[in-house]
């Protein structure tokens, strides 16, 4: 993602203990590391940004540490001199944009709008329209885009569903692409269903690009969703009961959200013990959304 933000200067990738479930997945020594890396940096503030579930305390405590001096967070519970600046927590149910935008304007950064906005290079929407092209798919020829893929199983809408989303766009007279990343080769294909061939082997600026181009977008909660968003697209959005639908939903491009009440929901769990029930939603009825959402920029789409 860090090719399509400008203004970033540079990322550091870490694999935190205080992000696994897996007590001895990540050494002690590893945070030690990061300590090294974050004071070597010498930075002059840390922000960090979390959801309503997740505790500031942990990484805020490593950049003191690290002796980072200015330490920005929000956070219900106490947690001592690990921040300096201890913003208090919005509601539970807000936005997630506008949570961390919250802790920004409470630290004195006032937020240039609210709105996500990213920067495609003309070498990303190059190799879109190479893949496209290697569908027979040609330049301003409509099409929607299916992301099978999301970060655990339990917010994952079945494969076999999406190919029998495919399929019914396809029927309609829409072309479909389906795309993931290298690793989910095997659910990009069974989520084409024979139709189409799947694009895995793309970087994130292309696949933003696949994005960007599309008549619709659907997907699972996951970076799909928030793509979509920045680029205006519309998004049929399959959202699983992990989450708080209010705290993601996207705000500033045509959206439809299908999810199915669950007594579970929120559940904010990796794996669904209960056979994705809150994903239980026909395939006619994704379809249908995407068609109605693409047809208003697409006529002649039935």
């Amino acid at each position: 993602m860090a090719p399509l933000l400008p203004h970033l200067g540079a990322v550091l990738t870490a694999s935190v203990s205080w992000q696994q479930l897996d007590p001895g997945q990540v050494p002690p020594e590893a945070d030690r590391a990061l300590v090294r890396r974050i004071a070597g940096a010498r930075y002059d503030a840390a922000v960090v940004l979390t959801s309503f579930s997740q505790s500031p305390w942990p990484a805020a405590y490593l950049c003191r540490l690290a002796g980072v001096p200015v330490r920005v967070g929000t956070s219900k519970e106490f947690g001592g001199a690990g921040l300096t600046h201890w913003v208090p927590a919005p509601p539970d149910g807000t936005h997630q944009v506008d949570r961390m935008l919250h802790v920004l304007e409470r630290a004195g950064v006032p937020p240039d709008g609210t709105g996500l906005r990213l920067d495609l290079p003309d070498s990303a929407r190059d190799e879109a329209r190479e893949a496209l092209a290697g569908q027979g798919i040609g330049p301003g020829e409509p099409y929607a885009l299916l992301l099978p893929g999301a970060s655990c199983q339990s917010r994952r809408y079945p494969p076999e569903r999406f190919a029998r989303v495919a399929r019914l766009l396809a029927g309609a007279g829409l072309r479909v692409v389906v795309a993931g990343s290298p690793g989910e080769s095997a659910l990009v294909e069974r989520a084409g269903g024979g139709l189409a061939a799947g694009q895995t082997g793309l970087g994130v600026p292309a696949l933003a690009a696949l994005v960007a181009g599309s008549a619709a977008v659907v997907c699972n909660n996951s970076g799909g969703a928030h793509l979509a968003s920045a680029f205006g697209r519309p998004v049929v959005l399959l959202f699983a009961g992990t989450e708080q639908v209010g705290q993601y939903v996207p705000r500033f491009t045509p959206a439809a959200v299908l999810s199915v009440p669950t007594p579970c929901a929120p559940c904010r769990q990796l794996r669904c013990p209960y056979d994705l029930q809150c994903l239980d939603i026909p395939p006619e009825d994704v379809a249908g959304e995407t068609l109605r959402l693409a047809g208003a920029r697409v006529p002649g789409i039935r």
